[in-house]
């Protein structure tokens, strides 16, 4: 009889063990999408005259991606190319999508959330869709048990800059009220939370979706998750809560960024008392550039070339940060190649998901993640803009710029307090070549010096043109899928 209760005692507690490393085996993911937010514009970035110690202390304690792209410098392409692990353009998308626009993200495109549902994951999104606002391209077809947020930018609204209703010859008289929507899971459409008709409602949008976060957090905490928080902000208008207005020395910018660093702390401190924090994993990251036309409203590129909406380094550049304390054991630093299409891939391959109909064009970075000496994988990178323009390659840490047209914020004053100023437009004649590891700020063209790198860029460039054509030199592309759209 001993025997035999010191056996099944060990069976159980084999049993405990094997439960606890299989649920090591699906962490927790939790995936921070800023908007309009630049490579300088936290603490550990350069930032000035406010503070993001939370931020800081993830990056100090996590990775810090340097060299972490996304693939269009424009809201509603970043997006899907997040979420699918693919070139906006293979799907179609491109630009940002205006409210009833009647197209979004393909129902036959399959996102993270999907991927990871299939894997026993609860799901949510929490702030900004911006891939369809009609019943048909909702987040909760495309994989998220429920949804908190607006269905696309917080500046489609019918409200002028100076916060007052739109006066009725403006373009944005004829956006729809905006709203803050809500969908439980089980519900076919949203429920209107609110309607967001003036600024002080935009300020409450940082400190509600922080509390939707927490919760779900307190109510998942006990099996995996997937949390994809997309923030409103920085995006114009900008607004922070009563709580933070003031608190900072850079106005309201620095204000509205303090007060997401308050709203990131509130998140990790609900995963410590929740006894989850180390099994989870953290990204931070944005969708673009900083938008700098909007002058004291909007921030920095930390020093790479122009901003949101171009295909130079600020504009593509972002900043991103990992943190996940069972795998990562010290702050370091990853200067290779990345891009916010490789954090599909990654987890793919995290979750041993071996489903994936489409083409994907992310590629896995999750031996970096726990290996330090582990060498980057992506070599090349597309910069596409507009419908499909390819505007410029990149090899490593060489880019090469195409003929095209662009707007530019270089020579021309921004406006300030929530005003934007106009564009200057900048015309690419020929071909110019970068040595982005001696000039970050694109501003030598080497192109005459370099003629085996050109060479090698040019090939990568056809490579492009014959996988998702190239409107500027009118080549149509072999792999593209459809846009999706009302039918």
């Amino acid at each position: 009889m001993n025997r035999f209760l010191t056996t099944i005692l060990f069976l159980l507690a084999f049993s405990s063990i094997s439960l606890g490393q299989g649920k090591e085996a699906q962490p927790n993911i939790i995936l921070v999408f800023m908007d309009d937010l630049g490579y300088g514009d936290l603490g550990v970035t350069g930032a000035l005259d406010y503070h993001t110690p939370v931020l800081d202390r993830m990056a100090n304690n996590g990775i810090r991606f340097t060299n972490f792209l996304v693939p269009q410098a424009v809201c509603s392409a970043s997006r899907a190319a997040l979420l699918t692990g693919t070139y906006p353009n293979r799907m179609g998308i491109s630009g940002a999508f205006m409210p009833n626009a009647g197209v979004g993200l393909a129902p036959e495109e399959e996102t993270l959330a999907e991927m990871l549902k299939s894997k026993g994951y609860a799901t949510q999104i929490i702030g900004k869709w911006h891939l369809g606002n009609e019943p048909e391209f909702l987040p909760t077809k495309q994989g998220f048990d429920a949804y908190y947020g607006i269905p696309y930018s917080n500046d489609m609204w019918p409200v002028g800059f100076d916060g007052k209703p739109a006066k009725t010859d403006s373009y944005v008289a004829k956006y729809p009220v905006l709203p803050l929507l809500q969908i439980k899971g089980g519900q076919e459409r949203p429920d209107t939370v609110m309607k967001i008709n003036n600024l002080e409602d935009q300020a409450v949008l940082t400190e509600k979706y922080t509390q939707q976060a927490v919760d779900f957090i307190n109510n998942n905490r006990k099996k995996p998750f997937f949390l994809y928080l997309a923030h409103s902000m920085t995006h114009v208008p900008i607004a922070a809560s009563k709580k933070f207005r003031g608190t900072s020395e850079q106005g309201l910018f620095g204000d509205v960024m303090q007060e997401i660093d308050d709203s990131m702390g509130q998140i990790l401190k609900s995963l410590k008392d929740n006894g989850i924090a180390d099994n989870t994993i953290v990204i931070f990251t944005s969708d673009n550039g900083p938008w700098l036309n909007f002058g004291n409203h909007n921030g920095s590129s930390g020093g790479f070339r122009e901003g949101k909406g171009a295909s130079w380094e600020g504009g593509q550049r972002v900043p991103c940060i990992i943190s996940w304390p069972n795998k990562i054991k010290e702050g370091r630093i990853n200067n290779n190649l990345t891009s916010s299409m490789d954090i599909y891939a990654t987890i793919a391959e995290l979750s041993n998901f071996k489903g994936q109909k489409n083409q994907i064009d992310g590629i896995s970075f999750l031996d970096q993640i726990s290996d330090s000496k582990a060498p980057g994988h992506r070599q090349s990178m597309y910069y596409y803009y507009n419908k499909n323009d390819l505007e410029a390659v990149r090899y490593k840490n060489w880019k090469l710029v195409f003929p095209h047209r662009s707007r530019s914020y270089e020579g021309i004053l921004p406006d300030n307090d929530g005003f934007g100023g106009k564009y200057n437009e900048h015309e690419i004649k020929e071909m110019e070549l970068y040595d982005l590891r001696r000039d970050p700020s694109e501003r030598y063209n080497v192109i005459e010096q370099n003629p085996e790198i050109l060479k090698v860029l040019l090939g990568i460039a056809e490579e492009a043109r014959n996988d998702l054509g190239d409107n500027l030199t009118k080549s149509e592309g072999k792999n593209r899928r459809p846009l999706g759209r009302i039918k």
